[in-house]
């Protein structure tokens, strides 16, 4: 059975995260993506451990997880674009590939006449998506951009932490490099969006993602908030801007997550936790009071959950019907029974003979389902392999290129 995309050909020359994210999501649909990789080096996240992969013997093999994260069903090869003959390559790959993504600062790569007006007058058909800290233009446009910068600057951090009451603490970045994340999968939908547009005019398109667009635009409604009060809006720790209670609470072993979202479930709460005054005191009886009294309402229920275990909370919770949940580490993640059965772990064989651990990919498409074709590959590893048949390059060629450093 065929990927959905698994007449697309990508050509990836992004490192580190957002791109490689958008190329995997491509490749796990069926894409055939085509990892472009200097020499010798290759992408940074390569060389970003420890941790790194273990063999069957249980040794490092400089292969670092962070780099396992996001490259797997791709190919890799080698091409030093710094030099004229590896320009000429790229360039003859692009004539057969129908996205490119790219994620050098603004106009790095017109040096070396690989920006898109040059690329896409040798293939008007081709998408061509450049991820960037700050976009095309404005003034921030020639910055390098990094996800914890702008965590900073997009205002996710001014949300994110402790707050006041709680003893403060400061801002805080998310703990993955979400603001990445999230604009690989911008990425991603923009390349669709366009390869749909070409399906019905037959002409490609330039992709401008830029990593603050999608931090702001991912604020949700705490930009909402912002922009409907002219207030900006406080740090809470893990309570909810608009929902009460919506937050970790102390329980006799440990915390759990109580996440009420209406009055109904607030009531059912309070019977369940014996205390059923407070679901018809006015103070508490709606959202919008327990909003502003919830300075009032967090100590009393606080004084109430620490008398169970996380365990027993949630079975009685979810037996009334209130969303609730605990706060799980990772190794209690992946051997959490839901996590197990939807198959979220997997193992890939790799090419030193070991398997790579891998996280599935959350996309279920009932007739055309993500493929597990291949681990994230060795540096260079597909080199011969595509240069013959996509160049038709020989094997004299090919260690011509090697021996000038080309490859």
């Amino acid at each position: 059975m065929s990927g959905a995309l698994a007449n697309i050909r990508v050509l990836d020359l992004s490192r580190v995260l957002a791109g490689p994210w958008a190329g995997q999501v491509l490749a796990d649909l069926g894409a055939e993506v085509i990892k472009v990789e200097r020499p010798g080096v290759g992408d940074d996240t390569r060389h970003w451990g420890p941790p790194y992969l273990k063999d069957a013997q249980g040794n490092d093999t400089g292969e670092a997880a962070y780099f396992l994260g996001a490259n797997r069903n791709k190919q890799s090869l080698t091409i030093d674009f710094t030099q004229a003959e590896g320009q000429r390559i790229v360039r003859e790959l692009v004539a057969q590939c129908d996205v490119l993504v790219e994620n050098f600062k603004v106009g790095g790569l017109a040096a070396y006449g690989l920006d898109y007006a040059s690329l896409q007058a040798i293939n008007p058909r081709l998408i061509y998506c450049s991820i960037t800290g700050f976009g095309q233009d404005g003034p921030y446009a020639k910055r390098a951009g990094y996800d914890f910068m702008v965590q900073g600057l997009g205002g996710l951090m001014s949300l994110t932490g402790r707050s006041e009451e709680e003893g403060g603490g400061g801002p805080m970045k998310v703990g993955v490099a979400l603001t990445d994340i999230l604009t690989g999968l911008y990425a991603t939908i923009g390349i669709l969006a366009a390869l749909n547009h070409r399906e019905q005019t037959g002409v490609g398109q330039h992709v401008d993602l830029a990593l603050l667009d999608v931090q702001v635009a991912c604020l949700a409604n705490q930009a909402m908030n912002y922009l409907t009060t002219g207030v900006p809006p406080k740090r809470l720790g893990n309570a909810h801007p608009n929902i009460v209670p919506y937050q970790d609470f102390p329980s006799a072993d440990g915390d759990f997550i109580l996440a009420v979202g209406n009055d109904s479930q607030f009531r059912k709460f309070c019977e369940v936790a014996g205390c059923a005054e407070l679901g018809s005191d006015p103070r508490f009886a709606s959202n919008k009071a327990r909003v502003a009294n919830r300075e009032v309402l967090i100590p009393l229920l606080r004084q109430v959950t620490v008398f169970k275990s996380t365990a027993l909370w949630i079975e009685l919770l979810e037996q009334a019907g209130v969303p609730c949940g605990p706060i799980n580490n990772l190794q209690q993640v992946f051997e959490d029974p839901q996590v197990k059965a939807r198959g979220l772990r997997l193992d890939l064989p790799h090419a030193l003979g070991c398997l790579a651990p891998q996280v599935a990919s959350p996309i279920r498409l009932s007739v055309t389902p993500v493929e597990y074709r291949q681990a994230p590959p060795l540096l260079g590893q597909h080199t011969e392999q595509v240069l013959q048949s996509l160049l038709g390059m020989s094997a004299e060629q090919i260690s011509q290129l090697r021996s000038a450093g080309v490859l």
